[in-house]
């Protein structure tokens, strides 16, 4: 990790720290496409607006995003997911490629469907989303396709960090998460998680766990309030030590960020902003 020999600063010297870090993104992928166009006037089909299309845009999305950030923020990302034989399959590649990304962790299946979200944005207002995309988990060839792939990345490329990125997609699972981690628990390799529903207590013996408040709520089947740093590590504290995690993390939307590590816990309070689109934020 980025402090284990050096105490950083700065928030310069930190993001500086960055630039020598390779960064291991598994996950769901995705094609994030937007049409983009002017509505004047009503179908006379049926009561919906007509979009003449003036733009077509199509961006990384789901861990593809994660690897974005990462590389943003200074850091060498390695992204690993199984993506279909289809064209926007080839799209996602060549996106990543224009961005200089490495494409070797990338499985490509013909029995799948690349996931693209197509967003309809009319008069700068998102009018509709339709989603293309296969929900069922990887069969047992693809997941030993990409565990081949991310063994061999990880003796090649010597990750500082995996990050599992889990938007419930199909290509992580329980059987697979559990041999990656023994992998990086081998090789003394941190690991963090973004979880989602289906696999929330799939994720035994990882360093960071960091969910958001709703996702908590679904994987724990509790209700809770946000601004209790108490109740928080109460609720918390049992799933945390049954999963033998070394800390966890709840983002808690405008109420900031709450953490636990082994005794230390609190709410770190979110700096509020002003903003007028939350395209792409998860709401609580």
């Amino acid at each position: 990790m980025l402090t284990d020999s050096h105490t950083y600063t700065t928030v310069k010297e930190l993001f500086e720290a960055f630039n020598q870090l390779k960064v291991m993104v598994i996950g769901d992928v995705m094609v994030d496409a937007y049409l983009w166009g002017k509505v004047d006037r009503i179908s006379p089909e049926a009561p919906v607006p007509i979009v003449a299309i003036s733009k077509r845009e199509s961006r990384l999305g789901g861990a593809a995003n994660v690897a974005i950030n990462v590389q943003t923020m200074g850091a060498t990302p390695i992204l690993c997911s199984v993506i279909g034989a289809d064209r926007s399959g080839e799209e996602l590649l060549q996106l990543m490629k224009e961005l200089g990304m490495n494409v070797d962790g990338m499985v490509t299946s013909t029995e799948r469907v690349t996931t693209v979200k197509t967003r309809v944005i009319g008069n700068n207002h998102q009018l509709l989303r339709v989603d293309d995309e296969e929900i069922s988990d990887i069969n047992l060839r693809e997941q030993e396709l990409l565990l081949d792939k991310i063994k061999l990345l990880i003796d090649q490329q010597k990750p500082d960090v995996v990050v599992f990125e889990d938007y419930d997609k199909g290509v992580l699972n329980e059987a697979l998460i559990k041999k990656i981690v023994t992998v990086c628990k081998s090789k003394n390799i941190p690991t963090a998680v973004d979880p989602k529903k289906k696999n929330f207590t799939a994720y035994h013996g990882v360093s960071l766990f960091k969910p958001n408040l709703a996702e908590l709520k679904s994987g724990l089947k509790i209700d809770i309030d946000k601004t209790d740093g108490i109740q928080l590590k109460k609720v918390t504290q049992g799933f945390q030590e049954q999963q033998e995690i070394e800390m966890l993390m709840v983002t808690l939307s405008e109420a900031g960020v709450f953490y636990n590590k082994g005794n230390d816990s609190a709410i770190i309070p979110a700096h509020i902003r002003n903003i007028s689109d939350v395209s792409g934020a998860e709401i609580l």
